[in-house]
């Protein structure tokens, strides 16, 4: 994995690096989804997997145009395994937004008050429910006339595997509910393992030989996943149930009378779930849950909170994976203290400078930390870190995780500041730090050796070309030995199986595995064909937008070539994308510009099939443009266009004449009066309710 982005803080990184930081990130955390949802097998603590998350949300939230189709944000869990038979959830079952301190915590609130137009006394008002947030594994339980019918892991949020035969073991899980219950209802919850038990399986596990589990989570996990019922039934499994999922009919109007409701039908409830009557009491009763973690009998990692009002969850609905009425306070990050060995310098595909700290091996929260962030030249002054100085490490996500700060030592003599090489440590060449930027970049291009290799390892990338077996290793060594020098090269590299078999740690069957997914990327989609091409600021989702636009490669080349000409009708069209602001549209002229990148394209094109862009989405407005102005009085803006997004409209700030549909609240203005110059078709607030199928008011 290149260090170039990882490392950067995000109010630090340009658009291009924020595009290849979130592709990075995306794959990063789709692997780790893998390994923690599907092989029950984590690689990282859920401090650090946190923390990965939470930084790919504040770069989406700086960078709102480069939101990725694949973005953690809007995905759950992993695909469900196919031991298992799979079953579509009637309601997703999504995940958690993240905070970690109180201020945080206002923030979310303060969110889902102006979304809902609330006034001061009404924010005042609204109750929460806090609930320990248990390290299990989430299932869905459904049931049909008060029978257990069928229970299902989290999976990928939308499908996941079918453990009904499993789940039957457990003494906590009704198979009928007591008393009325809905024709049919969803009903979410958490299966874990408690610490003494946990301690017990294991020892039953040693003395059978067999390998002990990493945490009570893993064993959790592993239980209820087997192929025998049988092997659950003797494992210790507990059920906390705490949500719910799809219901024919209404069984409560707040999420505290739900829990009630759930203890009528047979369900344990967490104990410690706790009603409170305002945003106040969240920080005590988290504090609380600090001082009463190590007394419990089972893992939390944070508190999860809920607004308790069921009417008001439902205009809040979800943004991405995550609701908008709930959110986890997590626990915080592990830190230890180390010295500081050396400093290396790494160079990107984008020529970008980037210093690595080297560390005496220190375990940070049960993993052994050796290498760490130093983000850029600035960071390395303002927190004064020199070589051989103890510095105080944070494992909070990051496969490199960060250093906070030196620890002081009185009267041990310092090393001298570092200072940034102002040349390229790969290839000599002036490196330089533009202006307004906090990075330096080498200004070799695609003569520095390093930019050339970290540009391939981009184009063939799980988002980009995604050719399986070619990753940066594989790229790395066909570079070296003169096989692949430019995009167009790796498909030729089936005309050299016969070479590659002969490599070390290659072999026949392993190179024909290559040719062949080599030959099955041989077409690929526009969208993920721009992206591939690695163009300074355009990441996956600039590159969606520029692909729905255009169409077609050979549209966008042609007026790419054509938006050259400043003032021109082309260059003015690609401006007026939303998203492709003017420096953005800079660099994709300058990439087409370049002769070199043309007959690069050229030489690619020859190898590959680009698949045109084709409009998408089953929603009632999909495809549709719509604009609302004006002061609506049943709804906040942040709803409505809410609403029009999850039918599949795509809103905007200005009327032109692509625009399908305007909404008109009170004082319109100047919008309405271009709308109806247009002849655009318009709607007051009660037909656009309408039309949006929402209940009249």
């Amino acid at each position: 994995m290149s260090g170039e982005t990882a490392q950067i803080p995000v109010e630090a990184l340009t658009e291009e690096q924020a595009s290849a930081e979130l592709a990075r990130l995306a794959a990063l955390i789709a692997r780790l989804n893998v390994a923690y949802h599907q092989k029950d097998a984590p690689e990282v603590s859920d401090a650090e997997f946190d923390a990965l998350r939470r930084r790919n949300e504040e770069i989406e939230t700086r960078f709102p145009t480069l939101i990725r189709e694949d973005s953690p944000s809007v995905q759950v869990g992993a695909a469900p395994d196919g031991a298992f038979g799979k079953h579509r959830h009637l309601v997703p079952m999504l995940s958690l937004d993240n905070v970690f301190d109180a201020a945080e915590f206002e923030v979310f609130v303060g969110r889902a008050v102006r979304f809902l137009g609330l006034s001061e006394e009404q924010a005042a008002a609204l109750q929460f429910v806090g609930e320990p947030k248990i390290d299990g594994l989430s299932i869905s339980l459904t049931y049909e006339k008060g029978r257990f019918v069928r229970g299902t892991t989290r999976g990928d949020g939308t499908v996941g595997e079918d453990v009904t035969a499993n789940l039957k073991t457990l003494r906590d899980l009704p198979l009928r509910l007591k008393g009325e219950a809905p024709e049919l209802i969803e009903i979410r919850g958490e299966v874990f393992i408690g610490k003494a038990a946990f301690l017990a399986i294991n020892e039953t596990q040693n003395a059978a030989g067999e390998r002990p589990f990493a945490n009570p989570r893993n064993a959790a996990a592993g239980s209820l996943r087997q192929l025998d019922p049988k092997v659950t039934a003797k494992r210790p499994l507990s059920l906390f149930a705490y949500a719910m999922g799809a219901s024919s009919a209404p069984v409560a109007t707040s999420h505290w009378e739900y829990l009630e409701r759930l203890k009528a039908w047979g369900f344990t409830v967490n104990p410690l779930s706790t009603l409170l009557a305002g945003k106040a009491e969240a920080e005590p009763f988290f504090e609380r849950m600090v001082r009463e973690r190590a007394t419990l009998d089972y893992d939390i990692d944070g508190v999860v909170y809920k607004i308790d009002d069921l009417a008001l969850q439902d205009r809040l609905g979800f943004a991405g994976r995550a609701p908008r009425w709930a959110v986890a306070w997590k626990f915080p990050a592990e830190q230890a203290v180390t010295r500081l060995l050396s400093i290396e310098i790494q160079v990107g595909r984008t020529g970008a400078l980037t210093p690595v700290a080297h560390l005496e091996p220190v375990n940070v929260g049960g993993v052994l930390v050796a290498r760490a962030t130093l983000h850029n030249e600035d960071e390395i002054a303002r927190k004064d870190v020199r070589v051989g100085d103890l510095v105080q490490v944070q494992r909070a996500g990051d496969v490199i995780p960060q250093i906070l700060g030196v620890v002081p030592e009185p009267g041990r003599e310092r090393a001298a500041p570092f200072v940034m090489p102002d040349h390229c440590p790969v290839c000599g060449a002036m490196a330089k730090r533009p202006e307004g930027e906090a990075v330096r970049r080498c200004e070799g291009g695609l003569t520095c050796p390093a930019q050339v290799v970290e540009r391939l390892i981009h184009f063939v990338s799980r988002t980009a070309f995604d050719i399986d077996g070619l990753g940066e290793r594989s790229i790395r060594e066909f570079h070296d030995a003169g096989l692949v020098r430019a995009p167009g090269d790796i498909f030729r590299l089936p005309e050299h199986e016969a070479e590659i078999a002969t490599r070390e740690g290659w072999g026949k069957t392993s190179a024909r595995k290559l040719v062949k997914a080599i030959e099955e990327r041989r077409t690929i989609p526009f969208s993920r064909f721009i992206y591939a091409l690695g163009i300074r600021r355009v990441g996956e989702s600039n590159a969606k937008l520029l692909a729905r636009h255009y169409g077609s490669y050979a549209n966008w080349a042609a007026q790419m070539r054509a938006a050259a000409v400043i003032g021109s009708e082309a260059r003015q069209e690609l401006g007026e994308i939303t998203g492709i602001g003017g420096a953005i549209a800079d660099e994709i002229v300058a990439f087409f510009a370049e002769p070199h990148n043309r007959a690069t394209l050229d030489d690619l094109l020859g190898q590959i099939t680009v698949e045109d862009e084709q409009a998408g989405g089953d929603g009632k407005l999909s495809g549709k443009v719509i604009v609302f102005t004006g002061s609506l009085s049943t709804m906040t803006r942040p709803e409505a266009k809410a609403v029009a997004e999850r039918l599949g409209a795509k809103v905007t700030d200005s009327v032109s004449k692509k625009t399908d549909l305007v909404v008109l609240g009170e004082d319109a203005g100047s919008k309405a009066r271009k709308a109806a110059e247009l002849g655009i078709d318009t709607l007051d607030e009660a037909g656009w309710r309408e039309l949006a199928g929402l209940p009249a008011v």
